[in-house]
């Protein structure tokens, strides 16, 4: 009996090691199959690391080591936290899809020697970064520090600055974080795209009628040229402007030699053959950002009068936009959301005494669209915008990009532009006038402006490409404001600012990112600017409560799981007891 004991115990133990032996073999083969096989899940309910199929490609496409240098690290408050740990595992699931992704964070301010530190700072300055001051509350006083919530993208040689927080004015900073961190890809995967440079579109300003140029175009010029090859563009009434052509044949193709055409705040009338190249244009499949004044007004007009005239802007464009779905209204926009400017109030001695005072006819746009050209979108500042309006055309999609806000009101044209405007305090109720739409996206498939009328005469020596009278599918933004994509001159030194920087109330407003996002749309089939409408719930605890029952959440915390494993080793202990007690 005791022999036949000892021999099922030896069983039993030859038994568990050759359980205990395959298990590790099958332990060790599910770890190697695994490793050779991508396999991620992504149990976000926004899909948060569930990355585009364009970033992925582009991701693929990459043939060298792209070093993403984040300085973002320290000791943060907990939404700067999370930014900065979203950004490590956006960065790792780049990682997981290319090789060649490599990053470090580091943290600026932990740099022991003051003179490194300083030295440090300036450098990144200079690459482009913007530091924060930080306030940091605590039990013991309230603290500040600089930190720099951006990237250093180092590709081939190259360096590229990436700003991780998106700043805009009248937002929480709840809300600021969590947008930053609803762009991480696209701000990522866009600084990628951008220092590839391969393969860029082509992008012409228009010239010819007195369009912005030079100093007052040079800030998007100079953003722009990092995605695009840009050049200007003078029609003159021939196809070939536009068109290639072949010189064996001498024949102009249907093919266009420019991805998109921007047509920035034309001053003089556009004749009917230029309007002609440009229709062919679109129906071919080419994309045109409209940015028209549609009144003539401006500040310089007030330099030497406290008053001047506001009247149309004639430019012959009126029956070619409401053919593609636009009428551009003769009107001025007036709201109480606007910028301010700087006004000479009195004198003291022989020194004139400045103050800032809100303009109305300079309103200020918040974005409250949720498509991916306007979303998260700072606000946009405009002067002398007007309005526009949507007409039903059929197989065009409209999607109002920026409207005024609640409080503004209209003026027809001719209107009386008049400083004594600043001395008055405006009364609310004249400014009730429902949101103004300002810009306008339109997609599908237009009607030629030319379809069932005679070809006007053109100054090509080369034969034509047939007349098209439908358009292929394609988009066109319009402006009702030209200066929206004009950047500031130096009241002083008179050289370019920022675009969107405005040097007198010294903020930084949000033109330029809604110009480049608006060329990325037209310009780039791949995807990457439909990631901008990514949405990530923003999940806050009840602050209140949390500091209200603290001590009683610490407890739980603590003690529940100890309860918890204690239960279950009290059950463990009495099933054991069961199995093995003898009867």
């Amino acid at each position: 009996m005791v022999d036949k004991k000892k021999y099922q115990t030896r069983k039993n133990k030859e038994k568990s090691l050759i359980r205990l032996f395959i298990g590790i073999v099958a332990i060790f083969l599910i770890n190697l199959i695994v490793s050779q096989v991508y396999l991620r899940f992504d149990l976000t309910q926004e899909k948060r690391y569930t990355l585009s199929d364009a970033t992925i490609q582009m991701l693929k496409e990459l043939d060298d080591y792209a070093y993403f240098k984040v300085y973002l690290e320290g000791d943060f408050p907990a939404g700067f936290k999370r930014l900065r740990n979203e950004t490590q595992d956006m960065l790792e699931e780049f990682k997981a899809h290319s090789h060649y992704i490599e990053y470090t964070f580091i943290n600026p301010s932990g740099v022991a020697d003051n003179k490194k530190r300083e030295t440090l700072i300036q450098e990144l300055v200079k690459k482009g970064l913007q530091p924060t001051n930080l306030h940091v509350n605590k039990k013991d006083g309230n603290s500040q520090i600089l930190i720099f919530p951006g990237i250093i993208l180092e590709y081939k040689g190259y360096e590229i600055p990436i700003e991780l927080l998106n700043t805009q004015m009248g937002v929480s900073p709840e809300r600021i974080l969590n947008n930053s961190v609803e762009t991480l890809e696209f701000n990522l995967a866009s600084a990628l795209l951008k220092i590839q440079d391969n393969k860029k579109p082509t992008v012409a300003f228009l010239d010819g009628h007195g369009e912005l140029k030079g100093a007052y175009v040079a800030d998007i010029v100079k953003s722009l040229n990092e995605f695009y090859i840009l050049g200007s563009l003078r029609i003159d009434g021939r196809m070939s402007s536009v068109f290639a052509v072949d010189t064996i044949t001498q024949k102009v193709l249907d093919k266009p030699i420019i991805d998109a055409l921007i047509i920035a705040q034309p001053t003089k009338a556009f004749s009917e053959s230029d309007k002609y190249v440009i229709d062919q244009y679109i129906m071919h499949g080419g994309k045109v950002f409209w940015l028209i004044d549609p009144v003539i007004a401006n500040m310089d007009s007030l330099k030497n009068s406290s008053q001047t005239v506001a009247l149309k802007n004639e430019l012959n464009l009126d029956d070619q936009l409401f053919k593609y779905g636009v009428r551009l209204n003769s009107n001025l926009l007036l709201d109480l959301n606007s910028r301010s400017i700087p006004i000479v109030t009195g004198m003291i001695g022989k020194q004139a005494q400045q103050e800032l005072l809100p303009w109305l006819y300079f309103p200020v746009l918040m974005p409250q669209s949720q498509h991916p050209i306007v979303r998260n979108l700072n606000s946009i500042m405009t002067e002398f915008p007007s309005t526009l309006d949507t007409v039903a055309v059929n197989n065009v999609k409209k999607t109002i990009l920026l409207k005024s806000s609640l409080y503004s009101r209209l003026v027809a044209t001719p209107a009386v532009i008049d400083l004594a405007l600043l001395e008055e305090q405006p009364d609310a109720a004249n400014y009730q006038a429902p949101p103004q739409d300002i810009v306008v996206l339109l997609d599908g498939r237009f009607k030629s402006l030319f379809a069932n009328r005679i070809t006007p005469a053109l100054k090509d020596k080369f034969s034509l490409p047939p007349r098209k009278n439908e358009s292929e599918k394609t988009s066109m933004l319009v402006s009702a404001d030209g200066d929206i994509i004009k950047n500031q001159i130096h009241y002083n030194q008179h050289y370019p600012l920022p675009l969107g920087f405005d040097q007198f109330t010294r903020r930084t407003y949000g033109n330029k990112d809604f110009i480049i996002n608006a060329m990325n749309y037209l310009c780039q089939d791949n995807g990457l600017i439909n990631i901008r409408s990514r949405e990530i719930t923003l999940r806050l605890l009840d602050k209140n409560k949390v500091e209200k029952n603290k001590i009683l959440i610490q407890i739980f915390n603590v003690f529940t799981p100890l309860i918890l494993m204690l239960f279950l080793g009290l059950i463990l202990t009495y099933i054991k007891k069961v199995r093995y007690t003898v009867k």
